[in-house]
């Protein structure tokens, strides 16, 4: 087993503040290539323009050269969850995979967009860190991150400034991503937002950036070649000591509901809404005044050879199944392509057992596995399950255009403007409520009807209702 650590940045009350970075001293990576005639970094970003077009970039249900991934609707409404496996993420066999849990009633469109953009922007600011460390030595780029005494006595070991330089390109790519959210004219994240767990694997390291409730595991085997589960992620709940802590501290309340106390929520100083039911998320600019921050919690694993394959998967799968019952079912499956679509349907079972008067969540699950290996199994999760279960269920915009489709060549729906409160023209629009691919009707937003995530018996709801705000126009 390797070993772990785990920082998060310092924080204040203020969404735009994450503490201060440190410049790494030395560039940690070793796609960036020594012979000039090879392909670099650099290169590599600017052909990112066409996110449909990268080969390796996997985002509906299926299988890659290393992973299997499946999401499946539950029964509150369309789909929210996303998840992408981007292999060759950067030259020399870099992996990047990530696994969102929108919630609100754009979560959706929130979870798509962290889904297109995190990815990129997080290149983007390693290829910053390559331009400004132009011209200094790569000796400390090597894939295993081995130090000496001697960088010890410079000021710290190879593997340290390597971590710091991934530790900033987390904090700055999802810093960088939520002030895209908070500014997007069409998108309204103002009641919505998504939870992101991602991981970048380099050789036999995980880097990993963590906030919300989505969670990442690792399947190992031990001693007794038995597999084992170890946690890599921590749930960003309300109710974790440090969280709560910050949450009051910025007038923000946690506590949880009477017929769901062991649920605890986010709540405005002033209004028993939204009762957001984590405690670090994209989005949910209601509630960044009051606590809920968008900075990642960053943590490194050093991989050996007993580690078999990662599990990254949403809250759906772990409100019903423990780390250790993902782990079986994953290395039980009779064919690895088969193990995301299995855990899935594990979680659903399990859901009508443990749960049977409740609205079942949505789901998603990525499998990433470590030896590089998987099975030619003829799946039909390719064909008829991409058809029937696809990675969402896409509404349709107020102009009948499709809003997105999972093969990202749509673009999302227009809203008029990025405001939660709407004039009484757009309040009669939106009680319409459009009606999904799938035949089902949409949650909306009026001023006569707060979006509620409790309507029947639900459970672990992210979000519990809109809170209302009186009608005024944007502040200059």
């Amino acid at each position: 087993m390797g070993g772990c650590f785990s920082t998060s940045s310092q924080s204040s009350c203020s969404s735009m503040s994450n503490g201060e970075i440190i410049s790494p001293p030395c560039l940690p990576l070793r796609f960036f290539s020594r012979n000039r005639n090879r392909k670099t970094y650099s290169d590599h970003v600017t052909t990112l323009q066409h996110l449909s077009s990268i080969p390796n970039r996997r985002f509906t249900n299926g299988k890659s050269r290393t992973s299997c991934v499946f999401t499946q609707q539950g029964r509150k409404g369309i789909n929210q969850d996303a998840m992408i496996v981007w292999e060759d993420f950067m030259p020399e066999d870099v992996t990047f995979c990530g696994v969102f849990d929108g919630h609100g009633p754009h979560g959706h469109l929130v979870a798509r967009k962290v889904r297109e953009a995190l990815p990129v922007k997080l290149l983007s600011f390693l290829n910053s860190s390559e331009l400004k460390q132009n011209g200094s030595s790569t000796s400390c780029c090597s894939g295993n991150h081995k130090s000496d005494g001697g960088d010890r006595e410079q000021g710290g070991s190879k593997d340290d400034k390597v971590d710091l330089l991934w530790r900033e390109a987390f904090l700055k790519s999802y810093k960088a991503m939520d002030k895209e959210l908070r500014s997007h004219p069409n998108l309204d994240s103002f009641c919505s937002g998504s939870t992101a767990v991602t991981i970048v694997k380099q050789g036999s390291n995980l880097y990993m950036g963590n906030i919300g409730d989505s969670r990442a595991i690792l399947g190992s085997m031990d001693s007794n070649n038995s597999m084992v589960a170890t946690q890599l992620t921590v749930d960003l709940k309300p109710d974790l000591p440090r969280e709560a802590e910050r949450i009051k501290r910025c007038r923000g309340r946690v506590f949880a509901l009477q017929d769901e106390p062991e649920v605890p929520r986010v709540w405005l100083p002033f209004d028993d809404a939204p009762g957001l039911a984590m405690a670090r998320a994209f989005g949910d600019f209601c509630l960044k005044e009051y606590g809920v921050i968008s900075i990642p919690e960053f943590s490194h694993w050093s991989l050996t050879e007993r580690d078999k394959f990662i599990v990254l998967a949403s809250d759906g799968v772990w409100d019903v199944l423990s780390n250790d019952d993902v782990v079986k079912t994953v290395s039980s499956a009779p064919t690895r392509s088969s193990a995301a679509r299995l855990l899935v349907e594990a979680a659903a079972r399990e859901w009508k057992t443990k749960y049977p008067t409740s609205k079942m969540d949505d789901c998603a699950v990525v499998c990433l596995f470590l030896d590089g290996k998987i099975d030619s199994e003829s799946d039909y999760e390719e064909q008829g399950l991409e058809q029937g279960l696809s990675s969402a269920t896409l509404p349709s915009n107020h102009s009948g255009k499709a809003a997105e489709s999972d093969d990202g060549q749509n673009s999302e729906p227009s809203l008029q403007r990025n405001f939660t409160v709407r004039s009484s023209e757009e309040s009669d629009h939106y009680k319409q409520a459009p009606t999904g691919e799938n035949g089902e009707t949409e949650a909306v937003v009026g001023e006569e009807q707060s979006w509620s995530g409790l309507e029947g018996v639900t459970r672990v709801n992210s979000l519990v209702q809109l809170p209302r705000f009186p009608e005024e126009g944007p502040k200059t």
